[in-house]
Order: structure tokens, then sequence, then C-alpha cells
């Protein structure tokens, strides 16, 4: 069983008193002192601030790779890692059509190697991708036959991401799953709309970059496309959303930096009914969501510490643990 594993992984995860300490530290140096005591050890050594995201990413990859070894269900790690295999398509698709090797920005999901990824967007077929990822990446393709602007591979594969996820957590079959991924586009749905009409984007754009998943139909959304912010903003605090939401709403404005924080605090409180189940897949989501906001928030400290901001800009930063 995956369960008990992922139990004994999450005694590796750092207490919230150890993450408030590194928060008040004064250097980076301390940030390292501080370190050394803990399973990041390893990363610590003259210099560590300038390597630290690296080796991150490279224990990343690492525990997906595991993940992947022992997990009997795969498509229960791309529920989670499918946000690189996307990020992955959106790369290799530029690199093809400007002709430069961008490889370097790609990024470890564990499931589907680089080159497997190359021949599918090359050929539009594949024996390794799942058909949610192929039909991104033939209307990825179909675009570039008639366009010549890269943001439309962005716009096509967000739009992908987001049917692929909902999609996948109905085949999983689990009803707090898919609470959570519903959740998560209707959240990205409201800042993709907001920031459409702050950027004062075309209704036909905006109904290209929206999804149709979400439980707030995108009509709603299109509705508020060419009018001010402020109707959007009516509309979200008469809505499910409006107490989480708050923060971050203005009269006439939404704090975007907040909205994000909101999101990720928000999703993270799914997660942390995995706590009392043995079985199904909360667990192990909900092991590597609080896996992914400790690395981001040592990220931000180390970064803060390096760059000398003060401890309040960096503590406003900081997501609240998974577990």
């Amino acid at each position: 069983m995956v369960n008990p594993l992922i139990r004994g992984k999450e005694l590796e995860l750092l207490p919230q008193e150890t993450i408030d300490r590194l928060v008040q530290t004064k250097t980076v140096e301390e940030v390292g002192t501080l370190l050394s005591t803990t399973i990041y050890r390893e990363f610590i050594y003259e210099g560590f601030e300038h390597e630290f995201e690296k080796n991150l990413a490279n224990e990343r990859s690492q525990l997906f790779r595991w993940l992947v070894e022992i997990a009997p269900q795969k498509d229960l790690i791309w529920m989670y890692t499918m946000r690189y295999t996307f990020h992955n398509l959106k790369v290799i698709s530029k690199s093809f059509y400007i002709g430069e090797d961008l490889d370097y920005l790609c990024i470890d999901d564990g499931l589907y190697e680089i080159d497997w990824l190359k021949e599918a967007v090359s050929t539009g077929e594949s024996a390794y991708l799942p058909e949610l990822a192929m039909n991104s990446i033939r209307e990825v393709n179909e675009y570039l036959a008639e366009s010549t602007i890269l943001q439309g591979i962005d716009v096509i594969y967000d739009r992908h991401f987001l049917t692929a996820q909902r999609q996948l957590a109905e085949q999983i079959g689990s009803p707090e799953l898919l609470e959570e991924v519903i959740a998560f586009i209707d959240l990205t749905n409201i800042s993709t709309s907001a920031r459409g009409i702050k950027q004062n984007r075309s209704t036909a754009f905006m109904t290209t970059v929206l999804s149709s998943s979400g439980d707030i139909p995108k009509e709603d959304f299109l509705s508020f496309t060419e009018k001010p912010l402020r109707e959007l903003i009516l509309f979200l605090k008469d809505s499910s959303y409006a107490q989480i939401l708050s923060p971050a709403l203005k009269e006439n404005d939404i704090d975007f930096i907040q909205l994000e924080i909101i999101t990720q605090n928000y999703l993270t409180s799914f997660y942390r009914q995995a706590q009392t189940e043995a079985f199904g897949p909360l667990p192990l989501l909900a092991f590597l969501h609080a896996k992914e906001v400790e690395a981001r928030n040592l990220r931000t400290i180390v970064v803060g510490k390096r760059g000398r901001f003060s401890t309040a800009m960096i503590k406003e930063r900081m997501r609240q643990l998974g577990i």
C-alpha cells in the first residue's frame, strides 16, 4: 500500500515552527544554519543559496520518480504532476516553432520523458501519452498552422489542462478530489476573468482562455468581459466564494497577489482532511501538495534573505503548510 509509505514521508516535512524561525532569520547564512539540522542539510554548503532552487528541483524529480515506481495507480500521480507535463508541452511546442532548443526550461514530471513529448508534438501521435494530452497537442498544431502568435500556445494548453484535471478527477472517483479540482478551476477562471478585464481583452479572446469545466458557468464570466471590473467584483461578493475572496476584493480592484495566496491556501484546506483518511487518493495528493508548498516557502525565504527583503515582505508571500 502507498499510503503508509506516504505517512512516513510526511514526518520529513518541516513543522510550522521551523518555517517561522526561518522567516525571522536576519541573513541567508542563518537560514543555512537552521536548514542544516533538517532533511535539507545536504543542500547546505558555502554559497548554497545560488544553487538551492536547482537542488529543490532535483529532489522533486526524485520524489516523482519514486512515487511512479511504487504507486499502483499512475493516474493519481499524474493528477498532480500534470501541471508539469503541460508546462513541458508549452516549452516543446514553442521550441519547435521558433527552432531553438529550450530543453533547459522543461521540468521532470516523473512520468513522460521529454523525447516522448517531442515525438508527440512533432507527429501528433504517441504510444505513451494519454488522449487527454494528445487532444491539446493536436489543437496547438492546428493553431500553429494558421497563426504566428505564440501566446495562443499557452492559452490552448492551459484550457486543456483544466479540462483534463476535471476529467481525470471524475475517472478517479473521489468526491473530495473532484470538489477540490472544481474549486481550483473556478478560482483560476476568476483570476483569468479579472486580468482580462484589466487588460481590455475582447469577448472572443476570453471565450478562448476561460474554462467550461468549473461550477461557475463560463457564460457568467463572459458577461463581464467588456464591463468595469467593479461589476465582476460585485458578482464575486455574492458568489459561493465570497468569504474566501474577501481579502483580495477591493471596491474597484483586485489584489492579485492576495488572490494567488488565497487560492493556494483554500486548496490546501481541502487536503487537511486527508490526515484522517487511511485509504483513497487524498493522502498522496495532500503530501505532494504540502511538499510543493514547503519548497515554495523555502525558495521565498532563501531568495528573500539573499535579496535583503524585509521580514514583513517575506512573511506576506508565505503559503499555509498543507499538513
